[in-house]
């Protein structure tokens, strides 16, 4: 692997992926770092149904690798490792510290995600992996037939209440607002599985259990009562990774602010996907803020180089 380039991706979920397309197709040398495998959450997927041109639902595996495969076949290059530091040098090109070594860009598209936000409740680190889980296409298969827990009302919880009312006829789901705040389709089809037991208005105050969980101390409109579960499945938001820019501006989240452009407020820097102020939080628009990323990148490089078309 060489040490400087056009363009660093860092990230390789479904932004990085198409930021990497993009950059590698405008010329641009480009190489994605990422920690784990290309794809990130969308690896996650057990069937995505909702994007424009899929017919029928592809596992989220398949997809991300037709994403990385492409992405290679343009001359994007990956990089397996974690980013720890971001610099500009004298020269004004970016030093990005990874455990593998440094790189070097003209600039820099972060795609980094955002993690799963934890509920904050007695009992959760404790059960972490013991029946608390982040993710039900990962570990619901585990509690087949098993009374579950999903707590959460956006997409995500959505999604993943109806891959365990695969698996059980006994899932009870809560909300702490008094309606759901995923897309109407999906919400409904939700509030019409009959496998799937809505309670809203409601959040968990205590998870227990000895050597994994047993039961969840829930609160309500009736008071406090404790419900037998075997797990208990948390889809309550994210927390955008955006340690490599601490300078970047950022909303009350801590999402990064971009413009139209996908740039941020450190000219050289863009950002792409769950990682920026977004309304919306989908694969599609995942994809599309890479492409566009990639393209400002482009233009930002052309500039540098006195090739901007006028």
């Amino acid at each position: 692997m060489k040490s400087e380039y056009d363009l660093v991706v860092v990230g390789g979920g479904a932004a990085g992926l198409s930021a990497a397309q993009y950059g590698a197709r405008a010329n641009l040398s480009t190489l994605v770092v990422e920690e784990m495998a290309p794809g990130g959450q969308a690896l996650l997927i057990d069937g995505l149904e909702n994007y424009p041109g899929l017919v029928g639902p592809v596992s989220g595996y398949v997809f991300a690798e037709a994403m990385r495969s492409q992405a290679e076949s343009f001359g994007a290059e990956f990089l397996t490792a974690s980013a720890s530091s971001l610099a500009r040098e004298p020269d004004g090109r970016f030093r990005l510290e990874t455990s593998e070594g440094p790189v070097s860009a003209l600039a820099l598209i972060l795609a980094t995600g955002a993690k799963h936000r934890h509920l904050g409740v007695p009992g959760e680190e404790a059960f972490a992996g013991k029946g608390v889980s982040y993710c039900a296409t990962c570990d619901g298969p585990f509690f087949k037939g098993k009374r579950m827990l999903v707590v959460g009302g956006g997409d995500a919880a959505c999604d993943e209440a109806m891959f365990l009312s695969k698996l059980s006829d006994r899932i009870l789901m809560v909300h702490r607002k008094d309606r759901f705040r995923a897309q109407k389709a999906l919400a409904e089809r939700v509030l019409a599985n009959p496998r799937i037991e809505v309670r809203f208005s409601t959040t968990v105050a205590e998870i227990r259990g000895d050597k994994k969980v047993s039961s969840v101390l829930l609160e309500g409109p009736g008071g406090r009562v404790e419900e037998a579960v075997e797990a208990v499945f948390v889809f309550v938001g994210s927390i955008p990774q955006a340690a490599l820019v601490p300078e970047a501006a950022r909303d009350e989240s801590g999402s990064l602010l971009t413009d139209e452009r996908m740039a941020t407020s450190l000219p050289g820097i863009f950002a792409a996907g769950d990682l920026r102020a977004t309304p919306f939080r989908q694969l599609v628009t995942s994809c599309a803020d890479g492409a566009v990323a990639a393209h400002s990148a482009a233009q930002y490089i052309d500039e540098l180089r006195g090739k901007a078309y006028v």
